[in-house]
């Protein structure tokens, strides 16, 4: 009978708004009304007519008349889009959002949404690609009744995620290490390959698991629109803290490297790693698969047999990064995105490998042949850690967007292997 009811609203149809849209439908909810930016509403009224989908003219139009009405935009928007749809909320209604960043969503409805409706915000902590199944769905009870959260579960359930309930600032806090530190760390990568004009996989120390997983995931981060990762970057306090002290560990490390001093920065990589995995050595089943399984998804067209070592200076800044600020990152897996998995998951391979940490810091040191990528990686993350600080974000989408450019051509293949590849990972989590 409530399916029959209740109305559920959503406002933006972008990929996630119209992949939860599409599941509440598929779900059995009878009611479902959705809207875009009015100049959309023509082509989605055709696109959408035999959906099971209501489509409204504008935010207006949905927030008079639903039970539950979910916002889809993007981070940087959302102040506005409430100001204007807000007022218009049915009394007693439940509003939430899907931003990657919770603070600037929860000012926004408590200055712009009636008193007399209640405040359920929610994050799925994944794209719209992936198979919602299984994966975080963070639940935040800022303002609502008992039995008004509990019927936004319900709804969400249709998602079959894992839902976890946090605070929204434990939410920006977790999601500034899970999200918004991984990412800056692929952007960088991609970064620094398009600079060298060089793509990996025509690279002989980019050759292997590990290189795979770092490879398949920038190129995955770049094929996806830029404002999903500069709304979590740039509007989320924390994460400028810890991108900060990625691009710190990179330039105290990448010095310690030119200069050779190899006790200082052998001393210094492996105090990081004993803080961050030493306790988990022994204790847990490694996250990733073997280093021989992963080498189905690669891109490489260089032989195995002719790679060269890399100095891994992304994953032992990593590891630095983490001791330095006393972050677990064990303690973030209940918000754990696939890319945060697969970004811990070879990061720690690399320090439970004894004989692959001691290459990777005897290459960091004394391999000239790597020596340019990594000065080219150090550059990019220092460029991408001020465009964060100083909050620009059209400086955000020109450096993404200018790097997006050089890897389109290899989207389409690599995104069949990434896809691959956070199913694996996906499964053996749900396995353990």
């Amino acid at each position: 009978m409530e399916k029959e009811i209740l109305e559920i609203g959503l406002i933006g149809l972008g990929d996630m708004g119209m992949m939860y849209a599409k599941h509440i439908v598929k779900a059995g909810w009878k009611r479902v009304n959705v809207c875009d930016i009015p100049s959309r509403f023509p082509q989605l009224k055709e696109q959408l007519k035999d959906s099971g989908m209501n489509v409204l003219l504008d935010g207006h139009a949905v927030s008079r008349r639903s039970d539950f009405i979910i916002y889809s935009v993007e981070a940087e928007n959302i102040g506005k889009v409430v100001e204007i749809y807000g007022p218009s909320t049915k009394v007693d209604a439940v509003v939430g959002g899907q931003t990657s960043v919770k603070e600037p969503e929860i000012l926004a409805f408590e200055k712009h949404l009636p008193d007399d409706v209640h405040i359920v915000s929610f994050h799925s902590l994944h794209g719209p690609t992936v198979d919602p199944k299984e994966q975080p769905l963070v639940m935040i009870k800022h303002r609502a009744s008992k039995e008004k959260f509990d019927m936004a579960k319900r709804v969400l359930s249709c998602l079959e995620s894992d839902m976890v309930e946090l605070s929204y600032k434990e939410h920006d806090r977790i999601t500034a290490d899970t999200q918004a530190v991984t990412h800056v760390a692929f952007l960088s990568m991609g970064t620094a390959w398009k600079t060298q004009q060089q793509f990996p996989w025509e690279t002989p120390q980019y050759v292997g698991g590990i290189e795979n997983v770092k490879v398949n995931m920038a190129l995955r981060i770049y094929s996806n629109k830029w404002h999903v990762y500069a709304g979590l970057a740039i509007m989320n306090p924390s994460a400028k803290t810890q991108i900060h002290q990625y691009a710190q560990s990179v330039s105290d490390l990448f010095k310690l490297m030119i200069q050779e001093k190899e006790e200082e920065f052998s001393n210094r990589v492996r105090r990081a790693g004993d803080f961050v995995f030493g306790k988990v050595i022994g204790d847990r089943e490694p996250i990733l698969l073997s280093d021989l399984y992963l080498d189905k998804f690669s891109l490489s067209i260089v032989p195995k047999e002719n790679r060269k070592p890399n100095s891994h200076l992304s994953l032992l800044a990593m590891a630095d990064c983490w001791y330095t600020l006393r972050i677990n990152p064990y303690e973030h897996m209940v918000c754990q995105t696939p890319l945060f998995r697969l970004w811990t998951g070879i990061t720690e391979y690399l320090f439970r490998n004894t004989e692959m940490l001691e290459e990777a810091i005897q290459s960091a040191l004394y391999d000239r042949d790597i020596r340019a990528d990594d000065m080219e990686f150090y550059s990019a993350s220092k460029g991408w850690a001020e465009c964060v600080d100083i909050g620009n974000m059209i400086a955000y989408k020109l450096r993404f967007e200018s790097t997006a450019q050089f890897f389109e051509p290899r989207f389409e293949e690599n995104n069949k292997l990434g896809k691959e590849m956070i199913n694996l990972i996906t499964k053996k989590t749900h396995n353990e």
